[in-house]
């Protein structure tokens, strides 16, 4: 999906640092703006994960927005390396959970264990990290889909009667590998609408292959940490405080209304392929989503191209197709690229300029 780009910003296409330049970028200051803080987050984790560009904006965009995502690939796409390295440069911890079909629920939020001297002592599971990777999460039973997805909905969990929260700030990065079909337990849509994205990553290119070989083979580079967990919550306050005009929210509103009924939104011919669309969930999560960006474009206000540039991530997970798109091959950006087309991006004036879709 081609984004926007923005001039000058960490998510547009001037910010593609090669492995030199990152290796240049001095640690930010206290007194560096929140725009610089990201920039250099994002030549830092550049420097480590190779050919994964749009993979980390949008992770770091899940973050600042206090969402998590879902994550779909072959195996052997670093996406271990990809969260271990976002916690190591935002300072947080980080754990890793590997989803199987022998897992039970205390084996990811912990329990009640005996001790030596007969009493019990309630033991923390992995889940309680700022980081957390829940590896083929399709692989556990739906007991267990819940339990992890009980404590990113509620922020906490309750072990023997007491309420423990999990740490802050607070992320899970769950993968799915989509080409096993056998032994896997697929997470229901209620289950999906909780991550605010759903990212598809692919093979890297020949040439970023060929650097991440040079890279891995010899010395791999270590992070350096340039945030603490209190400057990433502070980041997250930013994003916040960041202004959403009411055309650009009805604009979001529109796109999201768009999947539950197309013909509203002058594309009849949608309708047979859409059984469910968006819920108003995913109009909070690309605002959400909105103000994250444009605090990492330097702005303080929301453009309509936010939220277009958003809307397959924030909606892919979200829209059921009819067995008559299954038949016919659609795939849910093919529909979502249909609707972000026909519904024009509206045109808000702040600061005196006019800023157009």
């Amino acid at each position: 999906m081609p984004e926007p780009s923005a001039a000058g910003g960490p998510g547009g296409s001037e910010s593609r640092p090669s492995a030199s330049a990152a290796d240049a970028i001095p640690i930010p200051s206290a007194t560096a703006t929140p725009r610089d803080r990201l920039e250099a987050v994002l030549y830092e984790l550049r420097r480590v994960v190779v050919g994964q560009d749009e993979l980390l904006d949008r992770i770091l965009v899940a973050l600042l927005a206090r969402g998590h995502v879902l994550l779909e690939g072959v195996p052997g796409l670093a996406k271990t390396l990809t969260l271990e390295t976002v916690a190591k440069v935002a300072g947080g911890r980080f754990s890793r959970i590997q989803f199987t079909p022998d897992l039970v629920p205390s084996d990811v939020v912990g329990g009640q264990v005996l001790d030596r001297d007969g009493e019990f002592s309630t033991r923390l599971g992995p889940v309680f990290a700022n980081f957390v990777l829940a590896d083929e999460i399709n692989r556990a039973p739906a007991k267990v889909q819940s339990a992890l997805l009980e404590v990113m909905a509620e922020g906490h969990a309750s072990i023997a009667g007491e309420t423990h929260p999990v740490d802050r700030p607070f992320f899970v990065l769950a993968t799915q590998n989509p080409i096993e079909s056998e032994g896997v337990y697929a997470l229901p849509e209620a289950q999906l609408d909780r991550f605010i994205f759903k990212l598809v990553v692919g093979y890297p290119t020949a040439a970023d292959e060929q650097e991440i070989v040079r890279r891995m083979a010899s010395d791999p580079p270590e992070p350096r940490r340039l945030l603490d967990p209190a400057q990433l919550t502070e980041l997250q306050q930013k994003a916040d405080e960041v202004f959403v005009d009411h055309r650009v929210r009805s604009y979001a509103v529109q796109l999201v209304t768009a999947t539950r009924d197309p013909a509203e939104a002058g594309l009849p011919d949608l309708a047979p392929y859409l059984e469910l669309g968006g819920s108003p969930r995913a109009s909070l999560s690309l605002i959400r989503g909105a103000r994250a960006l444009a605090v990492m474009r330097g702005r303080s206000y929301v453009l309509p191209e936010d939220v277009a540039s958003l809307f397959h991530d924030a909606l892919r997970h979200r829209v059921v197709l009819s067995y008559e798109a299954l038949a016919a091959d659609v795939e849910p950006d093919q529909v979502l690229d249909r609707i972000v087309a026909a519904i024009a991006q509206p045109k808000v004036e702040i600061g005196g300029s006019r800023a157009a879709g």
